[in-house]
């Protein structure tokens, strides 16, 4: 597998959204050690809404505001003056409610961050989370409605999806606008790889990020960055990953090796050459 060069945008580290746990302060808390934070997920529309509620029924934490807009914006204020990124993992059943909150995001400077991860029966059911990989044509509506306020533009995915090619899948998402690709690579690591060799959207990998040795296979294999899920409360593992990502990556600029990237969008809409 060749090595790329690290884009000149993009989260080299993450801390990946954990349903109704990943707000404000959890984000805050994380800000010595990671370039971007993912809030939420949190669901938009009535459908997933219902879906939540019956996740919450079964003892699942989520966020269920009132105003789910109001919410996003409220909380990405409270970032305003963090030194990081901050994004927002959105669910909804149909384009318009991806492109309100992409609208907010832009305003803030965040990353709208589209769910097709969520593997939960109830919110695949109401046709959002992991249901989406089988419908890339929906699926890349919601990637280009979240373009269109001009915000950067993640996606979730995981591996192991039945019938779903991710590879040709994600060079869809990018060919519709989306910047990031972030893949939960579940048991299937190389597929990352093949993600990233692809397409030229920034490729964030998500799994098991816990130590020097997770980070280099992820990196090694291809992808641009890497996001820390259930332990990204834990400072003792943040500082570990931010350690061996920065020592990564001093390695391969320092030897100029790799494919170069395609260029993004910075969060104000720019484009990152």
């Amino acid at each position: 597998m060749t090595e790329r060069e690290p884009t000149g945008f993009g989260p080299r580290l993450a801390a990946a959204s954990l349903s109704g746990q990943s707000d404000a302060a959890w984000a805050r808390a994380a800000t010595p050690h990671v370039d971007t934070a993912f809030l939420g997920g949190i669901a938009l529309d009535e459908p997933t809404r219902a879906a939540a509620r019956q996740l919450v029924a079964r003892d699942r934490e989520e966020f269920l505001p009132a105003d789910p807009v109001e919410f996003v914006d409220d909380q990405l204020a409270a970032l305003a003056d963090a030194p990081l990124t901050p994004g927002f993992n959105v669910r909804a059943t149909s384009p318009a409610p991806i492109r309100g909150i992409a609208a907010v995001c832009a305003d803030r400077d965040a990353i709208v961050e589209v769910n097709a991860h969520c593997r939960q029966d109830e919110m695949c059911a109401a046709g959002a989370g992991e249901s989406l990989l089988r419908d890339g044509d929906r699926l890349c509506t919601y990637v280009r409605a979240a373009t269109d306020p001009g915000a950067t533009v993640s996606v979730k995915v995981r591996t192991e999806v039945a019938g779903v090619d991710l590879p040709a899948l994600s060079a869809r998402l990018a060919d519709a606008g989306a910047d990031i690709v972030h893949v939960d690579a579940m048991d299937s690591e190389p597929v990352v790889g093949d993600v990233a060799d692809a397409t030229d959207a920034f490729v964030l990998a998500n799994n098991g990020v816990r130590d020097r040795a997770t980070v280099e296979e992820y990196l090694a294999l291809g992808a641009d960055g890497v996001s820390v899920g259930r332990p990204s409360d834990d400072p003792a593992v943040l500082r570990r990953v931010a350690a061996a990502v920065e020592d990564y990556f001093e390695r391969s600029e320092g030897t100029g090796a790799g494919r170069e990237a395609g260029p993004m969008r910075t969060p104000d809409g720019r484009s990152n050459p």
